[in-house]
């Protein structure tokens, strides 16, 4: 059946369209205000929302902002009408979230066609355009493995230069994790796999650092109008998270304005530690570094990834007590927080951990918020994680000097009789993950 939402404070504007629209065969709910509409939009999830803007308390800006941010709406179509036709107007309703914009007064004839158009879209409409018609196994790709500033050239060419951008497509869904400058090739893959089709996508910020965030100003997919890009993080330690992503791209750092974009970007601030995207389970925890920074871990249908890009190590480096009281206090502090780091990579079938520096370099960084490839290895191993890959490569080292921690790192292994598989994260590799659903 063809649902759809009318919502709209004018009840005799409202009146002969939802006839004319049922005549058509459409099943219609109405509301005259913004709030009253997002709870039957909660209730019945109608294909279709036709949203006036201007309404009295929530506008219709607020609305499809709204509907972006919940989950089970985010593929919901939004068409949003006006009696104003500015080009700001069009091109706010679309940054908000709506699909598409229509100027009041409008044919009912021509809006049939416009969502019946709506309505005979690919599957893709209906569902992110990520999902198969075949279940694959949850994939990881890495885009940009490097920490601090990107550092291209020919001494990193194997190991790569792009800084934090990890792709997971998992359960129908294409999450994102951190969009360092890796994210700019990420994007210009997708724009080329999916072409004419529109792309939902997830970003998950673990901390807006400036090379976990300054490749998004050139991520292509924002700038085309059928995407929806959803981008989820934590309120940072000075500023807002969509403070931070529209600071860098105003004048005169960006020729073009976060506001600007075509795209729908709907960036939303976390508070909950768990939550979903689509099917896949998510978990956050805060980890040991300057400012708000968490690690994710992905629950998919064929197995866990953790991600824990910027992290030190709580029992290294921690400030020495000055009594014996203090001294214990701090002791059962960092035995806490070591449990809790281990239980939240326990039994992960991949493991990308924050590896920069290994344990010489490390005595002259502690309290910089990194950890060694030693330490990195220790937490892997008590979590009995399958996997590990060496992530957020330091900027000086090359490939010959990781390609050695590497090595480095599976010796350790081999000391302590683990089975643990450790690798250095490079970009354009992939690995699939063949667990619970195989």
């Amino acid at each position: 059946m063809k649902t759809l939402l009318f919502i709209d404070d004018e009840h005799a504007g409202r009146t002969p369209l939802v006839e004319f629209l049922t005549h058509h065969g459409w099943h219609v709910w109405e509301a005259a205000n913004g709030e009253s509409g997002l709870s039957l939009a909660k209730l019945h999830r109608p294909a279709v929302v036709l949203c006036d803007l201007l309404m009295p308390g929530t506008n219709g800006y607020q609305v499809c902002a709204a509907l972006r941010a919940d989950p089970v709406l985010r593929h919901t179509r939004i068409i949003a009408i006006s009696g104003k036709d500015f080009p700001t107007n069009r091109a706010d309703a679309l940054a908000a979230g709506a699909d598409e914009f229509v100027v009041k007064p409008f044919s009912p004839s021509e809006l049939v066609k416009l969502l019946d158009g709506l309505s005979q879209t690919p599957a893709a409409r209906q569902a992110p355009a990520t999902a198969p018609s075949t279940p694959r196994p949850a994939c990881l790709k890495f885009w940009g493995v490097r920490g601090s500033i990107p550092t291209p050239g020919p001494a990193t060419v194997h190991f790569g230069g792009n800084t934090s951008c990890i792709e997971v497509r998992a359960d129908g869904e294409i999450i994102i994790l951190d969009s360092g400058t890796g994210i700019r090739p990420l994007g210009l893959q997708l724009v080329g796999e999916f072409k004419d089709q529109p792309l939902s996508v997830t970003i998950l910020i673990t901390h807006t650092h400036w090379d976990h965030i300054q490749g998004f100003p050139f991520f292509l997919p924002a700038y085309d109008p059928r995407n929806h890009i959803r981008i989820l993080g934590y309120e940072g330690s000075r500023a807002r998270l969509a403070g931070v992503f529209s600071s860098q791209m105003e004048s005169p750092y960006f020729p073009i304005g976060l506001k600007e974009l075509p795209g729908n970007i709907v960036i939303e601030e976390l508070r909950d530690m768990q939550f979903t995207v689509g099917k896949v389970g998510v978990r956050a925890e805060f980890m040991n570094h300057p400012g708000i920074c968490v690690g994710y871990r992905l629950k998919t249908s064929d197995g866990v990834i953790v991600y824990l890009p910027d992290n030190e190590p709580f029992y290294r480096g921690h400030a020495e007590a000055r009594t014996p009281h203090a001294a214990t206090d701090t002791t059962a502090f960092i035995h806490a927080e070591e449990a809790k780091m281990v239980e939240f990579i326990r039994g992960a079938d991949v493991l990308i951990g924050d590896a920069q520096y290994d344990a010489e370099e490390y005595q002259a960084h502690l309290g910089w918020g990194h950890g060694s490839v030693d330490d990195l290895v220790t937490l892997a191993l008590r979590g009995q994680v399958k996997r590990l890959y060496l992530f957020h490569h330091d900027p000086e080292h090359d490939d010959a000097k990781v390609a050695r921690m590497v090595e480095h790192a599976r010796k350790l292994v081999a000391a302590q009789d683990g089975r643990l598989v450790v690798e250095g994260a490079r970009e354009g590799e992939q690995f699939e993950l063949t667990g619970p659903r195989g």
